[in-house]
């Protein structure tokens, strides 16, 4: 079972930044599409972005202009830098790692912006 650990998040001001990381405990092999999403308290689990292994990003249009999606496949890990933050992005953010015939989740991490 592959383990996504997720770091970066935190407490921010409205139009600050913060950096998200995840980093796979193993290399997968293969087409695989890693990304984030985010759940506020009552709300679903939405996509935030994802990016595969050709490097074709995918955004929610609620982030486009403001978030970007980075991988590193040489250290398994996919980040998230968020700019110019808005109380509507705090949520638990989660890693997600994706392929064929598998789909793994991180535990989840606190982003909270402050007005």
């Amino acid at each position: 079972q592959v383990q996504l650990v997720e770091s970066g998040g935190g407490l921010v001001q409205a139009g600050g930044s913060l950096k998200l990381s995840c980093v796979a405990s193993e290399t997968i092999y293969g087409f695989n599409v890693m990304g984030w999403f985010r759940q506020a308290p009552g709300n679903q689990r939405d996509l935030v972005a994802t990016l595969d292994t050709r490097g074709v990003p995918n955004y929610a249009d609620s982030v486009l202009g403001r978030f970007t999606i980075s991988r590193d496949i040489t250290k398994n890990a996919v980040y998230l830098e968020m700019k110019n933050l808005k109380p509507e992005d705090t949520a638990v953010y989660y890693c997600r790692s994706s392929g064929v015939g598998y789909r793994y989740w991180g535990q989840g991490i606190q982003v909270t912006v402050s007005s």
